[in-house]
């Protein structure tokens, strides 16, 4: 097993082929594509399209009424205008007077794809590569600004953006998981919520029948603190098409009809425990179902495995979400 060092400047030298297979990909080729490019370039690993998540967008620059690009970097420019206005926003209206200059915007949504390095939950690899599209925003000025804010970013903006080009891949990260785990863990002694997920998930039938990596991606996020320490977020992304399902049973349900809401749930998820890990993350199953599961076990009525029921009993006694 590599260290987590080790496993840093791995996923760095990979990322130049990543860098290539990304730029010479269509998008309009689709996510499926991308991954079969990516096994191409990179025939040790088999990378799966798991995810796409869309609707965001990040400011882009500056173009004019021909197109021309004034500055790839909007905020910058704005900055830097103020200072030379001594803070006068008005004054940066008065000498842009005349031009006719747009805000641009990357609009986009990342895709996750995950590659299965060991048997461990939490031993995969995970790329996030983004799909963009510039296009043509706001008029700059044209709102009469009192803010920044305003001026770079105002509320509604262009209602309709022109695109400035075609959609392209760029690489935003490739990690181990693992190894982003090991050190958020290293920050504090107790376990943190996901960290206790993945041990949930290795203990129950759900890690017997499936890799977490088919179901799930974690979003990660690393910044640092006031007192200049790094601080670690991740969080759990089911990979499911749409929403869950619903759970079909009323609180207070039990016995054969619990029984069969859970199966349902599962069935339609596609792994068993699915109805749990959902408890803990999506909501999409109400935590009553927790405590009726168990006191049916109590009662003799064993439609789930012990280590299961083990592990629901410890989450009731130690509740987290995720």
């Amino acid at each position: 097993m590599k260290s987590n060092q080790a496993w840093t400047e791995y996923c760095k030298s990979l990322s130049p082929a990543i860098v290539e297979t990304c730029a010479r990909t269509p998008v309009s080729a689709g996510g499926t594509s991308l991954a079969r490019a990516l096994h191409e370039a990179l025939p040790d690993w088999q990378f799966r399209h798991a995810l796409a998540r869309g609707g965001w967008y990040r400011l882009g620059g500056i173009v004019d009424e021909h197109g021309q690009r004034i500055t790839d970097n909007l905020e910058q420019w704005v900055e830097d205008a103020l200072d030379a206005c001594d803070g006068d926003i008005q004054q940066l209206i008065e000498e842009n007077e005349g031009r006719t200059l747009y805000a641009t915007r990357l609009v986009g949504q990342t895709h996750y794809l995950t590659a299965n390095v060991g048997d461990e939950a939490d031993n995969f690899l995970q790329l996030e590569i983004e799909d963009l599209q510039e296009m043509r925003a706001h008029r700059l000025f044209s709102n009469e600004p009192t803010t920044l804010e305003e001026l770079v970013d105002p509320r509604g903006g262009n209602l309709n953006p022109l695109p400035l080009g075609l959609p392209y891949y760029t690489l935003r990260r490739i990690q181990h998981i693992g190894a982003f785990l090991t050190r958020m863990q290293a920050q504090k002694q107790e376990a943190a919520p996901i960290h206790r997920m993945l041990d949930d998930w290795s203990k129950s039938s759900a890690g017997a029948n499936s890799d977490y990596a088919n179901h799930w991606v974690i979003a990660t996020r690393e910044h640092l603190d006031r007192y200049h320490q790094p601080i670690f977020r991740a969080q759990p992304i089911a990979t499911l098409p749409g929403d869950p399902p619903d759970f079909e049973a009323a609180p207070g349900t039990s016995g054969l009809n619990l029984q069969e809401a859970l199966q349902r749930f599962d069935r339609a998820v596609g792994y068993p425990m699915a109805w749990y890990f959902h408890m803990l993350t999506t909501k999409a199953v109400p935590h009553w179902v927790a405590q009726s599961t168990v006191e049916d076990a109590l009662t003799g009525f064993a439609y789930l495995p012990q280590r299961d029921v083990d592990i629901i009993r410890n989450w009731l006694h130690r509740p987290y979400a995720v």
